[in-house]
């Protein structure tokens, strides 16, 4: 099992902080925060229906005046959860919180307008409440890319969950010809479970044979064969943080083109691993890693990006990829996950979750990357 965190929780009142930081950075009076996952990471609240408007007012003030509202069924666990903050309880939430800025004129209201629907919008201009919406995508989740040290701990014991589970079917045989792929993903959830996951990242991929050739293969009844690839990936939630990890083994001897593929998806990763630090532009963490696969021929067939921020969410920002923009963070937490994918013969990824420090990156996903043969 994995061991509880010792150290502080979260101090939603400083991120809170953070926010409104930003806010008076980008000329708001406060923020409309609707995407649930931003909630939690402001307050704590883990309720599925929830809104919080955070004050820019009092930046230099000790009184917190942001208020979150919820519907009734959730009264007791929001004064549980948020102590701090004044709670509205109405069954029309959203039009509750705006109702209140526009008595308090507040002015300018950023909303979440990627994740605001266009009936949710123009239900609130019918409104009337004196309010100016600005669109203000992302804020949130550009304080969420750097995570903090209760956040990095709960990545680790997400990270240790997986790498156990997988440790627990190759020391057991579950992993072996003549299982179906389905059967193995099964086996490897519930393995995340019993060491302390309290659900899965995503669905399971166990992806055998010609299987592993797809990159987000979805389980099947395939049965896994003597000189089959089989591509796992896979992570645990703990403390409502992701891990991300993927392996490729392979069954009995492996053959010449097997050892190729694995040996030039392994360096590129390496590579793609060491790139990581601050001040690094993702695009180029992206280059080093895919830069040795298309030297060896093989560009083609590495077809996604090469990674991806993870936290409360199995993907958030930043994006690392040929297109993405802007530069790595001290305390970002990111997958490096290089592929090639053979059609009607196999793939191979390998993928680890890290987070970028000075110097080396520290690596949360410990499972050895050396190719294993199960025999």
């Amino acid at each position: 099992m994995c061991a509880d965190y010792a150290g502080p929780g979260p101090d939603y009142a400083a991120r809170r902080g953070n926010l409104r930081s930003l806010l008076v950075e980008n000329g708001l009076d406060a923020l409309l925060v609707t995407d649930l996952v931003n909630v939690r990471y402001l307050t704590g609240f883990t309720g599925s229906n929830a809104v919080l408007l955070v004050h820019a007012w009092d930046t230099r003030a000790s009184e917190d005046r942001s208020v979150i509202g919820t519907d009734g069924r959730y009264s007791a666990q929001v004064a549980a959860q948020v102590p701090d903050l004044r709670a509205e309880i109405a069954r029309a939430t959203a039009p509750r919180i705006l109702g209140l800025a526009g008595e308090w004129q507040l002015g300018r209201v950023g909303f979440e307008s990627h994740v605001v629907t266009v009936a949710e919008h123009t239900a609130f201009g019918e409104l009337r409440t004196g309010l100016q919406l600005v669109p203000t995508p992302g804020l949130v989740e550009q304080l969420r890319m750097v995570k903090d040290a209760y956040e990095i701990e709960q990545l680790r014991a997400a990270c240790a969950a997986a790498d156990a589970a997988l440790r627990d079917l190759l020391d057991q045989g579950l992993i072996r010809a003549g299982r179906t792929e389905r059967q193995i993903a099964r086996d490897l959830e519930w393995a995340m479970f019993a060491h302390g996951a309290e659900a899965v990242s995503f669905e399971t991929i166990v992806a055998a044979g010609a299987n592993s050739a797809v990159p987000h293969h979805r389980p099947t009844g395939a049965v896994l064969a003597v000189g089959d690839f089989v591509k796992f990936d896979f992570g645990a939630v703990v403390g409502g943080y992701h891990s991300d990890m993927t392996r490729t083994l392979v069954l009995g001897r492996p053959t010449d083109w097997q050892l190729e593929i694995y040996d030039l998806v392994a360096r590129s990763q390496r590579a793609g691993c060491a790139a990581l630090a601050p001040g690094v532009a993702t695009s180029a963490v992206d280059a080093a890693s895919r830069s040795i696969i298309e030297d060896a021929g093989y560009g083609p067939q590495f077809v996604h990006g090469l990674g991806h921020g993870v936290g409360l969410q199995i993907h958030e920002a930043p994006g690392v990829a040929k297109t993405s923009t802007g530069t790595l963070l001290q305390g970002v937490a990111v997958t490096v996950e290089p592929g090639v994918y053979l059609p009607g013969r196999g793939g191979v990824r390998i993928e680890d979750t890290l987070v970028v420090r000075e110097g080396t990156p520290e690596l949360l996903t410990l499972t050895s990357k050396d190719l294993t043969v199960v025999d």
